[in-house]
Order: structure tokens, then sequence, then C-alpha cells
């Protein structure tokens, strides 16, 4: 079947190779040299193209909010995204910003088509009465949001408290952890729930247009989309959401802040004041104060938009919800793609998903979940469901199973540190000295060896222990709070109020590690 294939490359030799290797499949080409001339393509032909390739190889790397426009013209087309070798943090960015797959170059054109077909078939289900992403549009409630873990029960709790009030929200967070559904729940939750949700990505549009298309007069030629009222006026008694609020161009910032003070909106030639009845939502992945003392965004609204801060944590700190999320995905996208019934998730598939740490957050578990269902064979996902995820980590799995089987005898590895703690623990205990220690007490620390007395021969106060051993668990665990926690025999909410006693950043603990 011939499909339609955006193509944006800069590179004109690379750009033939991979149009031929496409076409050689039966599938037509649409080349675009900048991101400019393949948007407005893209909005040309948005309900022809099946699939999007973007170059991020080139020196400047992947332009800022290109994916996001992307998906903003018609967010059902995956974007497959092209990096050089080496180029983790840019793979990472554009999983992060929605990517549905990602190529590292060089790669063989068997690779390129493989992916090619499997985005393809995605697109095409959802062509065939996939309903949209109730993350994206349609009722949410709060019971739709799992909240296993207890940072996420926190969440939901301050959500309900939030939408009994007007005030601005603040959803912190980053990128995929699910802003825009606690900011849809919010509003299904407030007595606004039967007027207007709408939202405005920041990212999604060049600086110069968003002042218009937020407060009014904003008009495209190329497309029939005509902001005469701009998103404030079509929210009037509704909420507004604001997405990526740091990316707001000085001159909105300033409009935004005599809006929010006086509660009027003045526009129109000649100018003229009109009362504004609209809740806000705001939601960014930087942080404001940083954005603050930069410059870059203006304190006055800073402390007029922060009222009501929520704070929702990483994917890769709240592990707990991933099971329930796999299950709560496969079930939805079974009934989407109207299979006969459920799939089942085997056990495997379940710890290897919690294994990973998603830097994509929910949004890249949602796109994985979604792709094993489109493609599965079977009556259940297992890990072969999940090749990118398995091939991600199934190199700590054997590293580890080395280790534990004694096939690696590095003294510098987590298991040889750990034995020597506990030999140090045990001969400081008895008074003796261990073969790490230089005194008859054993109290000289050595690498991550946890001692029990001072250089005095006393012991040591429990709190100098308890923060060595936290830092110890972090670094052996590679950072993954459930384990640490559940080793550790306390409960997260209890390690993260440790952790911020003993100053370590929980967002990046292992740097504080011991």
């Amino acid at each position: 079947m011939t499909s339609h294939i955006l193509l944006i490359d800069e590179d004109a030799a690379e750009r033939r190779s991979m149009k031929a290797a496409i076409e050689a499949h039966g599938h037509v080409v649409h080349a675009a040299e900048t991101a400019h001339a393949a948007i407005d393509a893209f909005r040309r032909q948005r309900d022809q193209i099946g699939v999007v390739i973007v170059d991020a190889s080139a020196p400047e790397g992947l332009q800022s909010g290109l994916l996001a426009v992307l998906a903003e013209i018609n967010p059902a087309v995956p974007v497959l995204v092209a990096t050089a070798e080496g180029a983790t943090g840019t793979a990472l960015d554009a999983v992060r910003a929605g990517a549905f797959d990602f190529l590292v170059k060089p790669f063989a054109p068997e690779r390129l088509s493989g992916a090619v077909e499997a985005a393809l078939k995605i697109h095409r289900s959802s062509l065939q009465g996939r309903t949209p992403r109730r993350a994206r549009s349609g009722a949410v409630s709060f019971t739709d949001i799992v909240a296993a873990s207890a940072s996420m029960s926190r969440v939901v709790e301050l959500g309900r408290r939030a939408a009994q009030s007007t005030i601005p929200v603040m959803l912190e967070g980053e990128g995929g952890v699910g802003k825009e559904l606690v900011a849809r729940a919010i509003h299904a939750a407030s007595d606004r729930s039967s007027r207007a949700f709408v939202t405005l990505n920041c990212h999604a549009f060049a600086p110069a247009q968003i002042d218009g298309i937020l407060f009014g007069d904003a008009r495209f030629s190329d497309t029939d989309i005509i902001h005469a009222a701009g998103k404030f006026g079509e929210a009037e008694g509704g909420t507004l959401f604001i997405e990526e609020i740091s990316e707001l161009p000085a001159s909105a910032q300033a409009r935004l802040l005599d809006v929010v003070q006086s509660g009027e909106l003045v526009r129109g030639d000649p100018p003229r004041a009109a009362k504004v009845n609209v809740r806000l939502v705001l939601a960014t992945n930087k942080d404001l104060i940083e954005e603050v003392k930069a410059g870059r965004f203006r304190e006055d609204l800073y402390y007029r938009l922060n009222v009501f801060p929520i704070t929702i944590p990483a994917l890769r700190r709240r592990k707990e919800d991933i099971p329930h999320l796999v299950r709560a995905f496969v079930e939805r996208f079974s009934l989407e793609q109207r299979l006969p019934r459920s799939l089942q998730v085997e056990a495997s598939a379940i710890a290897l998903l919690t294994a990973f740490d998603w830097p994509g957050n929910t949004r890249q578990l949602e796109n994985a979940v979604f792709r094993a269902v489109v493609l599965a064979e079977g009556g259940s996902l297992g890990e072969s469901d999940f090749p990118q995820i398995s091939a991600q980590v199934s190199g700590h799995r054997s590293g580890v199973a080395q280790r534990e089987a004694g096939e690696v005898r590095d003294e510098s590895s987590p298991l040889a540190k750990v034995q020597a703690a506990l030999a140090e623990r045990t001969a400081s205990f008895v008074g003796q000295p261990s073969s790490s220690s230089s005194t008859a007490f054993g109290n000289i620390q050595t690498g991550n060896v946890i001692v029990s007395t001072d250089e005095a021969g006393n012991v040591r106060k429990l709190a100098e222990i308890e923060e060595e051993l936290i830092r110890f668990a972090l670094k052996f665990y590679r950072g993954q709070m459930s384990q640490v926690a559940r080793k550790l025999g306390i409960g997260r909410s209890t390690l993260y109020r440790k952790l911020k006693d003993y100053g370590i950043d929980p967002d990046d603990p292992q740097k504080d590690a011991a």
C-alpha cells in the first residue's frame, strides 16, 4: 500500500539516499531541506502524510519546537528522528518531545524501511477508528490518573483542592509527565467543567505569532485558522491551559501580566478593554526561578502566576505507578484496536518496563505500549514486544548477573564494595581491624566503606552513619529510589524527606552519592 512520507534533511546526498530507500518499497516521499519548508508542506498535506522523518544529525541539531509544531498540526502522524552516532542527548530530547522512534546513523536501508513500516502501521491504525488520546482531548477526571505512588496521590490531592478555586495553578515537571492530563482533570472537577478547555503550547509557534494567537487578531494566510478572538476569547468562562509558559516572549509576558492584574484584555483599533473571565492553568518543564534570575521571565508575572504550584514527579521517581499504567494503557489500546479481548501482560514484560528509567516519562511509556499492542501477534505482551527497551535494559542486567555469579572480580564493582562494607561493619562492631582499615578500630573509610567508630574509638552519631548509608545505597542501586527505599526498609516519602535533610538532590541522587 502506497503511503506519503515527509523527509526533512538538509544534506542533499543523504536526502537522495533515504528517498530512494523508501521509494523502493512503493511509497511517495516529499523531501524538504529546511524545517520551515517542511512545516509548510505538512500543513498543506496534513491528511496525506503518514510518517515524518526528521534528520537531527546536522551541526545545529534538532530545531527547538519542531516536533511540537508537527504535533500541533496533526498529532496522529508518527515522527522518526535520525541522529548521529553518540548523540544520546538528541535522541532523548526527541523521545521527550514525542518522537515515535529514532535511528542512529549510519543505519542500513532495512532498518529505515522497518521503522517506516512500523510507524505506518501505527498511523493506519489511528485512521481506522482509534480514538484520540485522552491526555489530549475529551473529558478527563482525577479517577483517570494512575496514582499508586504516594507522590502521585499527593498530586491528585492538590489538584482536587485547586479545582475548588479560580486562582492560577502552575504545573511543574519534565516533559511527558502528564501535566495536560492533570490540567484537564482540574478543569473537569471545577464549576467551569461545562465551558471550554483551551490549550496553547508556546513551543508550537514562533514568538512573533504567540501574541496574536493568545490575545487575538492573529491570522494565517496559508491555513484556514483565524484567531480573531484569540485563546482568551475562546476560553471565556472556561479554562486556558498554557504549556511551556517559560517560552512566552517578553511582549506577551507584559500583556499577560496586565490581564492577570486588571482582569481586562485590551485589544482592537481603537483599543478597547473587555472583562476577562478565564481560569489560568500554566505548565513548565523549566525552573522558573532560574528563568527569572537569568532575566528571561518577568519576576512580577512569576509571582502572579505561581500561586498554587503542583510538581508532578518524573516516572523514574514513582516506579510503583508503572505496572498500573502499563495495564491501563494495554486495556485502552486493546479496546481502541477492537481486539476480541484485552491483551495480557507477562510478568517479565512488567519487570522489564519497571526497570527502565523512561526519560520521556509517561508519554514515552504510553507510546511504547501503543506500539506493542498494534504490532502484537499473540494474545499477550512479553519482553520481545518491547525490543528497544529490552536492548537498553539487557546490558545492565547482564553486567549485574555476571557480578552476582562471581564472573567479574573487579574490586571497584558495586558488589565488591558491598562485600567490603559488610566486612568493615562487622570488624568495627567487634573492635577488630579489617583488611581495608589502618587502625585498631577500623575507623578509616575507604571507598564506600561505612564504619561505626570515630577516630577516638567512640561510636559515631546515628545521623552520620544513616547519611553515609543512604548515599552508599543511592550509588549502589544507581539512583533507583524504589529499590533504595525497599532495601533500606523505609517508605519512599521517608527517603525523600531524608534526602532533603541531608541536602541530596532527589532528581540527581547519584551526583551526591558516596
